[in-house]
């Protein structure tokens, strides 16, 4: 998974990884060429005390300190360029691909987990991007020159390399190899965080109106305290890479100068030849550590690739057809053919057997008790979800060949749960249509039955509003929403149980405003109240995903038993309200 994600970097940044590689061998041969000329001024300068020879050399020092300075500035800017690239690539691959998810796939990760694949996991990788361009590209060409050149310096001591280089390697990788299962427990708690902490957000009035304040606070603190262990049992055997490594390097460091000083006491060997070999023996090792650390990000790093690969090779069950039909004859008419939906894994379809046509004119009512597939039913419209037997027609054409843009395009709907963004009620009504005029933003809130109050809100269209309108009551949130729907006039309006939260005066102004002006279009309402429904054309009784009843109100109300018992118990509730 984490290979993938790296070659995908490497084909679309290959110009500047190759400056990125440039670079970094520039500055590893600079770094590499001072320990030499620090051996030239101490064999040669210092002995015979020519300060000339000294000043000079020093100068060479500086300067080649300087072209690596400046080197090393550029590998790191360029190579944020391609980590910050790669990135934000990522994420945008993400999101465009959990919009083209369908409600199955999105209900399947989860929203937190989601959110936390495209923030947290994405930031992983992207890290190890960074990480490898400005640490571990450098590694190799310090590691391969520093072996070569000391051994040019004294080849005897060179085996005090061949036995401190694989022994530090292989104890780091056990250190890391450890990491793995720790990272991936990690990330799966960071979901579950987000869980809770996104549950408690948005339902912060629940909490406080049955005083779960207490129970929640444990709830949340249990979870945090679990991510703070798997973090502090990662960041301690993370914690051991390094002082494993200075160890290794401080021991190495003892070896050569014991060994050394032996050789420089027989005369095989220069002062300056061995504080070389000592310099080169550092910097090697310190290569290899910073490989190996880098390697440290190794775990974590992967453990989010896969999380990100399985989003991404998530496909979407609403498959878009390849030859999509984008226009459609203009006569809106609806027609559900045998219509069956069954989840993945269920015992038991939502939805069997449905059938019904409605045409431009005519109002379809649902009505059923709760989980008897209503908003199902909706969806299907939408391709929300597909049908997994029998098919949707609009206009003639299944819904699965319309090109999404072709079949949105003609839909208004006000879901269930209505949802406001953060901005303004103009803001909001322009999600319906995006150059929409005050006079229509207007006209669709009178039509609403939402003109007086937004006028009595300060700044009118341009009122604040907060993230899912939780600045506004429940009935002005799905006035809003449907608003939103009107004013694009589309030829299918659909309403999920859109009615739920107004009083039946506005209810009632509410239908009666709409008629005129769904008169040419297709109206599908999902209500409770009978009093909603009881004019429209054509009313539909679920009941356990079946069709139980289709007809009028007069004509259900003689025939089926499923719909009177629901008419008795509302009549007797509510006494005149039928």
């Amino acid at each position: 998974m984490l290979k993938e994600l790296l070659s995908t970097v490497l084909a679309k940044y290959k110009r500047y990884i190759w400056l990125v590689v440039a670079f970094q061998a520039v500055q590893s041969i600079a770094g590499l060429y001072l320990p030499t000329v620090n051996a030239d001024i101490i064999d040669n300068g210092v002995v015979k005390n020519d300060l000339p020879y000294i000043w000079q050399m020093g100068g060479v020092m500086l300067a080649v300190t300087i072209v690596q300075i400046t080197f090393s500035i550029g590998a790191v800017y360029y190579g944020s360029k391609v980590a910050m690239g790669f990135g934000r690539d990522v994420r945008r691959s993400l999101f465009h691909q959990v919009n083209d998810f369908s409600s199955r796939e999105v209900a399947q990760f989860g929203a937190p987990s989601l959110i936390t694949r495209i923030t947290n996991d994405v930031q992983q990788v992207q890290m190890l991007v960074l990480m490898t361009c400005t640490l571990l590209l450098a590694a190799p060409f310090t590691t391969i020159g520093g072996v070569v050149l000391a051994m040019q310096q004294d080849l005897g001591l060179s085996r005090i390399l061949v036995v401190a280089m694989p022994i530090l390697a292989i104890t780091l990788a056990a250190i890391i190899m450890s990491m793995v299962p720790t990272f991936r427990l990690m990330q799966e708690r960071i979901d579950r965080i987000n869980v809770i902490l996104r549950e408690q957000l948005t339902g912060i009035r629940v909490l406080r109106a049955f005083v779960r304040e207490p129970e929640e606070t444990e709830r949340f603190r249990l979870a945090n305290q679990a991510v703070t262990e798997t973090a502090l049992r990662g960041g301690r055997l993370q914690s051991l890479m390094f002082p494993t490594a200075t160890l290794f390097i401080n021991i190495s460091s003892v070896a050569v100068v014991w060994f050394g000083s032996d050789r420089i006491a027989e005369g095989v060997m220069q002062p300056g030849a061995m504080i070389a070999f000592l310099t080169y023996l550092t910097q090697i090792l310190m290569s290899v550590m910073m490989a190996t650390w880098m390697a440290a990000l190794l775990p974590r790093a992967s453990v989010s690739a896969e999380r990100i690969q399985e989003v991404l090779h998530t496909p979407s069950s609403v498959v878009i057809s390849a030859s999509a039909i984008t226009e459609l004859s203009r006569t809106a008419e609806l027609n559900f053919n045998n219509v069956g939906f069954h989840y993945p894994g269920a015992e038991e379809p939502v939805l069997k057997d449905i059938n019904f046509t409605v045409r431009a004119g005519q109002t379809m009512a649902v009505i059923g008790s709760t989980g008897s597939g209503k908003t199902t039913l909706v969806n299907l419209v939408t391709r929300l979800f597909d049908a997994t037997a029998g098919s949707v027609v609009l206009d003639g054409v299944d819904v699965r060949d319309l090109a999404p843009e072709a079949l949105w395009s003609r839909v208004g709907i006000v879901p269930q749960k209505p949802y406001l963004f953060s901005g303004t009620i103009a803001s909001n009504l322009q999600y319906g249509k995006d150059d929409a005029t005050e006079e229509e933003m207007w006209e669709a809130l009178r039509v609403a039955q939402a003109e007086d109050f937004v006028r009595a809100m300060p700044g009118g269209l341009n009122a604040v509003i907060a993230q899912g309108g939780t600045n506004v009551s429940g009935g002005q949130r799905q006035r809003l929403a449907i608003a939103r729907a009107l004013i694009r006039h589309p030829e299918i309006y659909l309403f999920d149980d859109s009615f739920s939260a107004l009083d039946l005066t506005t209810d009632a102004q509410l239908r009666a405003a709409l008629k005129p002006l769904a008169q040419n279009a297709v109206v599908l309402v999902v209500a409770q109240r009978v009093s909603t429904i009881r004019d429209a054309d054509q009313i539909l009784v679920l009941e356990d995903g079946e069709c139980v009843g289709l007809g009028t109100h007069d004509e259900l109300t003689a025939t089926c038993p499923t719909y009177q018992e629901i008419v008795d118990s509302q009549a007797a509730v509510n006494g005149d309200e039928l």
